[in-house]
């Protein structure tokens, strides 16, 4: 019976693998130095031959963006980590019933134990991350370093401590820093997307430029989107030292450009007001649009007589007629064309309301008035939180709108989309979520991770995070008002922790005499079947907020997981008979403890069980 890895993908042999199926005779295997296990590995003799004419490599030039700790920043990416996600029931809300999913953690570790629950499956991605602005990191993966190490990393010192380069930038460390700490997570990020996804970033002067290369680097520059520009502040910052920054970016990159399109935006009292009928005409009012444009057309040019008799000879100078003189006649017949009141001015197209789009395309700059202020968001924060507590922590959020916008944009109310955001701060991006879902009937899901680092009042962020979101729930619940909402303001909470397994269970060729005894039981002593049961989950990719149903059957506690997805049993002493019953349910997976048989024999039989009842089932022990 096939064991079950139970830690997060390697994701350099998952490339390999994708190399593999483009180039098969350039993938081998070879023996790892460390474990002594076959893996697969790249004969990089063979791809240059596969690749001859088209290879950079050395000091010969090419576009890139570089910085010292940038190899080791990818190497981190690929690499795999055993730890687990806990199941926390007294912190959840609804937690047998919600959708949503709140992750306690190190964003870094929470996307790599993502990667196969839901690869392809996110539809939208907002984070706020740090703005690098001076102030120290607070993730495990730390790149910060002494000045001396980094002038020396980045050839501005040689070992000895002696200047290679006249100008010695000391603070480029942070923004090499900075992007090690960007890289791993939007790379991991970009596997979650959907092909229709997209992913925007917030971030302010001080990385934007590098954060647009970063994202050209990792999600191609073809599928950058736009630089949304929001207007952030309703009034000047007269205390600023130079110029009141008033605005903020937002980096909007699509998963596969081609299959990304935004969705328009509701049209506003205003724009609505904009559309007259002067004319009474029967198919109601219209906006009138200019005949005339800049751009060159070869039919654009001949002469229009109006009611009146006057000549019109041409189009302005320097443009030309939008439509030919066939479609104008046409166009005239069929009273689309506003000569003004007088009747004799330059004519115009008449377009109606009843005929153009639903909605309008949006645009790159987002006002306060449309999407709210930073003033807003902190207003949205004190409403849940104290004043003193969400204004000396939160020293940033972002309003509700805000978020709001981006959802509009991005996901429609009927499709599932699942939204995550793995800097959750103060917990808007799941208010926005609620709150959307709650006015326009959405089933939109969202999944949040945030690091639980320590608060000036000795709670965590995670702890006013989980405050606010379970605050804005109750609020959502009584002011929602579409009667198609799910009503789903719950979240399962899941702490990131070390493996349940003991490390025998990874390195079970080193095991002493000791180990060998203890390794009758390979799961950590003070590990429930739920904390299991969730590894499971998180080993074999199966969707994390499914429904759990715990059974007991013939004295022994089985967990079905949205009923046939997964069945699993990791009591002791576990019988043929039970084995046999499981089995008759045809699940799609079983997965049982490998010491948790009454015999080597039941053991020995369960796949062979599996084999005459349940053919298409995958039996795996931990």
């Amino acid at each position: 019976m096939d064991k079950l890895k139970m830690h997060s993908p390697d994701l350099t042999q998952d490339n390999i693998a994708k190399i593999r199926d483009l180039f098969p005779g350039c993938v081998t295997e070879a023996r790892d130095e460390t474990t002594g296990e076959l893996r697969l590995a790249v004969d990089f003799d063979q791809l240059r031959q596969e690749l001859s004419d088209h290879i950079v490599e050395g000091p010969q030039e090419r576009y890139r963006l570089d910085w010292p700790g940038k190899r080791e920043a990818l190497a981190l990416a690929n690499a795999p980590i055993a730890k687990t996600l806990r199941p926390c029931r007294e912190e959840s809300v609804d937690f047998d019933t919600t959708q949503n999913l709140f992750i306690e953690g190190d964003n870094l570790e929470a996307l790599k134990l993502l990667q196969e629950n839901y690869l392809g499956k996110i539809k939208m991605i907002y984070i706020d991350p740090p703005y690098n602005t001076g102030k120290d990191f607070i993730y495990d993966d730390d790149f910060s370093e002494n000045t001396q190490d980094f002038l020396i990393r980045s050839n501005q010192k040689d070992d000895k401590g002696n200047k290679l380069l006249s100008n010695t930038e000391s603070n480029g460390r942070f923004h090499s820093d900075w992007l090690s700490m960007m890289m791993p997570r939007l790379r991991l990020a970009r596997n979650l997307l959907s092909e229709n996804g997209a992913i925007f970033i917030s971030i302010d002067d001080c990385e934007i430029n590098n954060l647009r290369s970063l994202c050209d680097e990792i999600f191609g520059s073809e599928n950058f989107i736009a630089t949304i520009i929001w207007h952030k502040m309703d009034s000047p910052k007269n205390s600023a030292k130079y110029l009141s920054e008033d605005h903020d970016y937002i980096l909007l990159y699509a998963k596969n450009s081609d299959k990304w399109r935004p969705r328009l935006l509701p049209r506003s009292d205003k724009m609505v007001e904009r559309y007259q009928n002067p004319d009474n005409d029967p198919r109601g009012p219209w906006l009138l649009g200019d005949l005339a444009a800049r751009n060159f057309y070869s039919k654009g040019i001949y002469s229009i007589t109006t009611p009146s008799g006057k000549i019109i000879k041409g189009p302005p100078a320097g443009s030309y007629w939008r439509v030919s003189k066939e479609k104008f006649d046409e166009l005239l017949s069929d009273n689309r064309i506003w000569w003004g009141k007088s009747g004799d001015n330059r004519p115009g197209i008449k377009k109606f309301l009843s005929e153009v789009r639903d909605g309008v395309i949006p645009q790159t700059y987002w006002s306060w008035k449309d999407v709210g202020s930073t003033r807003n968001a902190k207003q949205d924060l004190r409403k849940l939180l104290s004043a003193s507590t969400g204004d000396q922590i939160f020293v940033t959020p972002k309003p509700i709108k805000l978020i709001e916008r981006m959802l509009e944009i991005s996901t429609a109310p009927n499709e599932n989309a699942i939204v995550l955001d793995f800097f959750a701060g103060s917990g808007s991006t799941a208010h926005a979520v609620m709150r959307k879902n709650s006015e326009d009937g959405g089933n939109r899901k969202w999944i949040l991770v945030q690091l639980p680092e320590m608060a000036s009042d000795n709670s965590t962020i995670t702890d006013m995070c989980l405050e606010r979101v379970r605050k804005s729930g109750v609020e959502t619940l009584s002011t929602g008002s579409s009667k198609k909402w799910n009503k789903d303001i719950g979240f399962r909470v899941l702490h990131i922790d070390t493996s349940n397994m003991k490390d025998v269970y990874y390195r079970p060729d080193e095991l002493s005499q000791a180990d060998l005894l203890d390794a009758v039981d390979n799961v950590k002593p003070d590990r429930t079947a739920e904390d299991l049961l969730f590894q499971v989950l998180v080993d074999w990719g199966v969707d994390l907020t499914l429904p759990i149903r715990r059974e007991t059957i013939q004295g022994k506690t089985v967990f079905f997981v949205d009923e046939n997805a997964l069945v699993a049993c990791f009591d002791s002493g576990i019988s043929e008979a039970l084995v046999k019953e499981l089995a008759k349910s045809e699940p799609l997976r079983v997965v049982f403890r490998d010491n948790g048989f009454e015999s080597d024999a039941v053991k020995i039989n369960v796949e062979q069980i599996f084999r005459q009842l349940s053919p298409t089932t995958e039996v795996r022990a931990i």
